[in-house]
């Protein structure tokens, strides 16, 4: 086992993050464990809580990485998008492209739970930075809608196309046919945009 002495804080912080992304590469978070990452890294599970704070809260680290990866790939389509319009439908399909290529860290996303604890700040942020996204998006193609029409709107999109990606993810659409997420996506994206 290596010596607290033999990483800084934040190299073990990034040590851990690194090897708990390498494994939700493959693998569900259902089968990782506080244990197990601890012994992957070469150290035991009281130093991890130490330096976390808990399981959960590393768990809660690893999930705001990767909301920081999809955070950087979603600006940079919505930055590289000619217009409002279009750039709403580059997020939807950037939110599904990630989640194809990362399905086990997308998952860890939407199931991690905290338990009864508050969400720490730094973590809220990150979440009303991605739905501040979308509002944005929205306020553009409509500046005369109200901020509470903005705000529904941006749920029952978001709702929408989260429930086409977890779908997709899990090809889980019961159709004899193979099904294309994104063309569901610009399905729903196109009519609800019409009537709205």
């Amino acid at each position: 086992m290596a010596r607290r002495n033999d990483h800084t804080r934040e190299e073990l912080v990034t040590l851990t993050l690194e090897t708990v992304k390498q494994f939700l590469t493959n693998s569900s978070y259902h089968e990782l464990s506080l244990r197990k990452v601890a012994t992957m890294i070469g150290y035991v599970p009281s130093t991890l809580v130490n330096v976390f704070g808990s399981y959960n809260l590393l768990l809660l680290h690893a999930v705001a990485q990767t909301l920081d990866e999809l955070s950087a790939e979603a600006n940079q389509v919505v930055a590289q998008s000619k217009d409002a319009e279009t750039a709403l439908y580059e997020l939807a399909y950037c939110y599904h492209d990630f989640a194809q290529r990362h399905p086990y860290r997308w998952q860890l996303i939407f199931e991690h739970n905290m338990n009864g604890e508050p969400l720490p700040e730094w973590q809220a942020q990150r979440i009303d930075s991605m739905t501040s996204m979308l509002e944005h998006l929205l306020q553009a193609l409509a500046p005369h809608r109200s901020n509470d029409d903005v705000l529904k709107a941006s749920r029952v999109l978001w709702s929408g196309v989260h429930g086409i990606t977890l779908l997709s993810v899990d090809d889980k659409f019961f159709a004899s046919e193979p099904i294309d997420g994104k063309e569901l996506i610009k399905n729903l994206l196109s009519n609800y945009l019409s009537n709205w």
